[in-house]
């Protein structure tokens, strides 16, 4: 998220870019005590609005923490390939012992059934912007498990969830749509107007 961090100080942002150990915890731990400790940092004391920018796993701890916390200065959050209703590669690959060591427990959170986390959590009620991608470079995610356009990891289709504000589609990959230019500008327009199709500045 360098990339992104950058281009959101250079547009006036305060930026915490926050590292967390993603496959050491479940959901619900990750969203409480690292969203939890980023906001408590000294940068954030005197910023009015606090927006979220996030890749991927990062969608799904933002939305269990705010299903759980009030945040008074919440402002806009933009998702980047976020497995809004969940991924098809974790049904399939979900019980493999070598994909529960590589993406943790929080991985296996994040399943399309009932039970899963993201179709827990159900609609968001705060102004989210989703940009999905439609390029993917695992060609064995996208030919055997994924259905419809993809990212190699999550569909267009389920990166959806109801009450977002606004979603596009990019030409890029999962792993590298945070560092795509044309990703970094629609989120900086996002978070002054609250849409991806325009820059006018919003209060």
């Amino acid at each position: 998220m360098a990339k992104m961090a950058s281009a959101l100080e250079s547009a006036g942002y305060v930026v915490l870019n926050v590292h967390y150990p993603s496959r050491r915890a479940t959901v619900e731990t990750l969203a409480e005590t690292v969203i939890t400790e980023a906001l408590a940092d000294p940068k954030l004391a005197t910023v009015t609005n606090i927006h979220f920018v996030t890749h991927s796993l990062g969608g799904i701890l933002v939305r269990q923490y705010l299903k759980s916390n009030d945040l008074a200065r919440l402002g806009r959050v933009v998702m980047l390939g976020p497995p809004n209703q969940g991924s098809e590669v974790v049904d399939k690959l979900g019980d493999c012992v070598l994909f529960e060591k590589i993406h943790g427990p929080s991985g296996n959170q994040l399943g399309t059934g009932t039970n899963a986390v993201p179709t827990r959590l159900g609609a968001v009620d705060f102004e989210l912007g989703v940009i999905a991608g439609d390029r993917s470079i695992n060609w064995i995610n996208s030919l055997t498990m994924i259905t419809g356009r993809d990212d190699g990891k999550v569909s267009v289709q389920r990166t959806k969830i109801a009450g977002m504000k606004d979603h596009i589609v990019i030409h890029t990959a999962h792993p590298f749509i945070m560092r795509n230019k044309e990703a970094i500008s629609k989120t900086v327009c996002f978070l002054r107007a609250g849409t991806f199709r325009s820059s006018e500045r919003q209060n």
